[in-house]
């Protein structure tokens, strides 16, 4: 059955040091595995990468230099949660301190987008501001809320100014684990 919708997501990170570190080195040599990882997990649709075609590692969002960017499309929820707690990447989140600064805010936000669709990071960007500045909605939110997919037939919210905007939730979700 054809989805008319499926699941964007993005997550950042704040480099503890240059990726070329030898701090950084394991982190760099698991990121082809881990991508595979991905690309063959059930519910898999697409991965963000730069135009070397390997990974995202060489893009920036918010205009920082120190943060990496991550972006992927799944077909559900679940299928995005099978991966991120499966056991091959939850190795590499077990070790993220050793990696990556711990962030007082959202890191991580998930919209639904039409099927075919594939976010920018501009249009990441846009969701994780909304998400810290006013807490989960239809518009972007986290892995652990529950917000259904539009309706077939109904358009995907493609802007913050389109969207609703509820009070901060106060979860220690939206925040780094």
């Amino acid at each position: 059955m054809d989805q008319a919708f499926e699941l964007a997501q993005v997550n950042i990170a704040r480099l503890l040091e240059p990726l070329d570190s030898p701090r950084l080195a394991d982190f760099v040599a698991g990121l082809e595995r881990v991508n595979a990882l991905a690309e063959a997990a059930p519910g898999f649709v697409w991965r963000l990468v730069s135009d070397s075609g390997s990974d995202a590692t060489a893009l920036r969002i918010f205009d920082d230099e120190w943060l990496i960017v991550n972006a992927s499309v799944w077909t559900s929820p679940l299928a995005l949660f099978d991966f991120v707690y499966g056991d091959g990447h939850r190795a590499v989140l077990r070790r993220r301190r050793e990696w990556f600064e711990r962030l007082d805010e959202a890191v991580t936000a998930l919209w639904w987008v039409p099927a075919g669709h594939r976010p920018t990071v501009a249009e990441a960007q846009e969701r994780l501001v909304y998400l810290r500045e006013n807490g989960p909605s239809q518009f972007a939110f986290r892995l652990g809320d529950d917000f259904p997919p539009p309706e077939p037939g109904q358009t995907a919210t493609v802007s913050a100014s389109a969207s609703a905007q509820p009070a901060l939730s106060g979860h220690a979700d939206d925040r780094e684990a």
